[in-house]
């Protein structure tokens, strides 16, 4: 199947939810992949979607949670146990430690390199070992970079990286930085320090996130 084909197919099983999701918190997540969620239906799905939603405050907080939740493609209690650490020690800001953290996810430095057209595909190299940290065949997604540290592919003909290279979703952000690889047509990304929530690449207010965890107590 050659990869016109190959992305055609992707997207007729995968666009719609995905598509639903963005369009039910009205955000463009990046991370999902395709863009253009919100540009025929810039409304919520159903039949009451067109009228206008007047949201209770917990939704409003609940809302940005999800959106971490979807982007990153996280489970509950994989975001609770990021919460958990980017609280942990003296920290003044865990909201931004806790972006900075989640930004420095391998899967999600695999997608803002270009190296993937969106984080679940960079998921989907990671366990089939396609990708490479310093050197070595790293498999854990939820692997935290560190500043200096250097990402490559095992094969830069992989359908996922053509994608990418094909249609770039993001441009790429300060706290990476790309230089030639050793081979022809090879890149290597380096991450240079961990991000804040500046970071992010969709509209999101942190004080509401902060807010959703203070009144749960966690």
């Amino acid at each position: 199947m050659g990869l016109e084909s190959l992305s055609m197919a992707k997207t007729k099983v995968s666009e719609t939810p995905r598509f639903k999701r963005q369009r039910r918190l009205g955000t463009e997540l990046p991370g999902l992949g395709k863009s253009g969620a919100l540009d025929r239906k810039p409304y919520p799905p159903g039949q009451h979607g067109h009228q206008r939603r007047k949201l209770s405050e917990y939704a409003l907080r609940l809302e940005e949670k999800q959106k971490l939740l979807f982007h990153y493609g996280l489970r509950e209690e994989q975001l609770r146990r990021f919460v958990r650490d980017a609280k942990t020690g003296k920290v003044t800001d865990w909201v931004d430690n806790l972006i900075g953290l989640l930004e420095s996810r391998l899967d999600n430095v695999v997608f803002r390199l270009g190296f993937a057209p969106s984080i679940r595909s960079a998921k989907q190299m990671l366990s089939h070992g396609h990708v490479m940290v310093n050197g070595k065949k790293a498999t854990v997604a939820s692997q935290t970079l560190k500043a200096g540290d250097k990402v490559t592919l095992k094969d830069y003909t992989h359908v996922n990286y053509m994608l990418a290279v094909k249609s770039p979703r993001l441009e790429l952000p300060d706290y990476l930085s790309k230089e030639a690889g050793t081979q022809k047509d090879t890149e290597v990304g380096v991450f240079k320090e961990q991000p804040h929530a500046d970071a992010i690449p969709f509209p999101f207010e942190t004080g509401l996130l902060a807010e959703y965890y203070a009144a749960r107590k966690a």
